[in-house]
């Protein structure tokens, strides 16, 4: 083909010799046919130019040569173009059908928050509709605090559950993935029932641990009145007073320690915070700490900000904090190390418990905060552990806005530390600079 344009240019330069030889102006006449055939390649250009911009005809009336090659290679180009664009329009139109199917809400976000898709359960379940909310934040379009930081964040890692905006008495786990270049599938699954089991199973313990405070009171009260007076007891009855005693004592434990869990579990924001001066309540804890260690005689080591304070509830971080200091206790061979901290930094305010015990099982790590839940319960049970200790750490956390952190390794020690945020840090520069004892 190429062979058409070669001798195309020799003939007009034939041409132009022969108009030279007769005129006898040879450079005129190369000149003038220079110029022929530089409009004619321009006339042609100027034709590809318009076929190309058109995109409806497919046989250009090109003339035979390189720009006849270049017709039908931009011709080929352009229906594997157009095949390909009906083919991911099918798949986008597969998607979208899909997704429309889904029982779950489902919202594809920008890199902003904003929405750009949403299915017709995102209508009924959020109040999102498609196409009417586009380009609006999420955030604007549901007024949760919360959701507000988890969108913010883009924590594709955790589920948050809210209530719908839309009906009444319904539950949601919102979810957030990471989808295409710069985008998030926000997608909203209806967790009513399970919210329900949930709360009934709640208020079925808090009810039965309220029942049972009333009894075992009394129960205690009686074992007491037979403690007072075991002097007059036969010798055969005293093993036995002792273990009704340490036993009424253990249910005692348990019932408290499940009403706190319930109630913890009834909302997840503390109602009346207030300023907490940390460093006197681990003080405290540490005297607590050393006379249950008795006769063990642990090495206590406490280093606490004595001006760092966090907005909060005093008795639940009181509990909290016991929990964790205790549990070293309990799992600590005797004369270990229990160091203990309260200290700030950029990412926030941290209370740290460092032991050098029996340590923790990886695979037990993910389980540890359930209710209940016990790493060795033959072992668990000798220190007199309830199994709610770290359930109830989790649930004070979570209303403080904090995070527990837990590093262990099975035969050297634990570290336990929770993180609490920076908003929850109060400045009290006016405290005294004394380090508590």
């Amino acid at each position: 083909m190429l062979s058409k344009d070669f001798w195309r240019l020799v003939s007009v330069s034939f041409a132009a010799l022969m108009i030279g030889v007769a005129s006898s102006a040879y450079a005129l006449s190369f000149c003038a046919g220079a110029l022929v055939y530089i409009l004619w390649l321009h006339r042609t250009l100027a034709g590809l130019l318009n076929w190309v911009r058109d995109g409806k005809t497919h046989e250009p009336h090109e003339p035979p040569g390189v720009f006849e090659e270049i017709t039908i290679e931009i011709d080929y180009l352009r229906e594997r173009h157009k095949k390909r664009k009906k083919k991911l329009a099918a798949y986008l139109k597969q998607f979208q059908q899909a997704t429309r199917a889904l029982p779950d809400a489902t919202v594809v976000l920008d890199e902003h928050g904003a929405v750009q898709w949403a299915n017709e359960a995102a209508a009924r379940y959020l109040g999102i509709r498609w196409p009417d909310d586009l380009g609006q934040r999420i955030t604007n379009l549901i007024r949760l605090p919360k959701l507000r930081d988890f969108v913010r964040d883009h924590t594709a890692s955790t589920a948050l559950e809210i209530p719908s905006p839309t009906i009444p008495n319904r539950f949601l786990s919102v979810l957030l993935a990471p989808y295409g270049a710069a985008q998030w599938l926000f997608v909203a699954r209806d967790v009513t029932q399970l919210h329900r089991a949930n709360q009934i199973r709640s208020d079925f313990v808090a009810n039965v641990s309220h029942e049972l405070r009333t009894p075992i009171t009394v129960f205690r009260g009686y074992l007491e009145t037979l403690q007072d007076q075991r002097n007059l007891a036969p010798p055969a009855w005293l093993p036995v007073l002792d273990q009704l005693h340490a036993h009424a004592n253990r249910m005692q434990t348990l019932v408290e320690e499940l009403l706190l869990l319930s109630r913890l579990e009834q909302d997840d924001q503390v109602p009346n915070p207030a300023p907490v001066l940390v460093s006197e309540l681990l003080s405290n804890l540490v005297k607590q700490a050393r006379a249950l260690s008795g006769p063990r005689d642990h090495l206590f080591a406490l280093e606490a900000d004595p001006v760092l304070q966090v907005t909060g509830s005093e008795s639940e971080l009181v509990s909290a904090f016991s929990n964790l200091i205790f549990n070293a206790v309990n799992y600590t061979p005797a004369k270990g190390l229990i160091q203990i901290r309260w200290y700030a930094d950029a990412r926030g305010a941290h209370f740290e418990v460092q032991d050098n015990g029996i340590g923790i099982g990886e695979e037990h790590l993910e389980r540890i905060t359930e209710r209940f839940y016990r790493v060795d319960s033959s072992r668990a049970r000798g220190p007199g552990g309830t199994g709610l200790g770290l359930a109830i750490v989790k649930h004070v956390l979570l209303r403080h806005g904090a995070t527990l952190d837990i590093r262990t390794k099975l035969g050297e020690g634990s570290t336990f530390r929770c993180d609490f945020p920076p908003s929850t840090i109060v400045a009290q520069a006016a405290l005294p600079l004394s380090r508590p004892a």
